[in-house]
């Protein structure tokens, strides 16, 4: 199954609770964090909720 790497680029502070949970759920805490995941519905759907946190990109 292809990999994604998501990494951190701004802070959760100021986001909601909800956010600050799929960050959390991703492997993510704070800025410049990466994390590997396969590239399944469910992890996109996290990403989905915090794109203006993130980056992805293809492993």
């Amino acid at each position: 199954m292809p990999q994604i790497k998501v990494t951190q680029i701004r802070s959760a502070i100021g986001t909601k609770p909800k956010q600050r949970g799929n960050l959390r759920a991703l492997g993510l805490g704070r800025i410049g964090k990466s994390r590997t995941h396969e590239d399944k519905p469910e992890i996109r759907g996290m990403i989905a909720r915090v794109p203006h946190l993130v980056q992805v990109e293809e492993v």
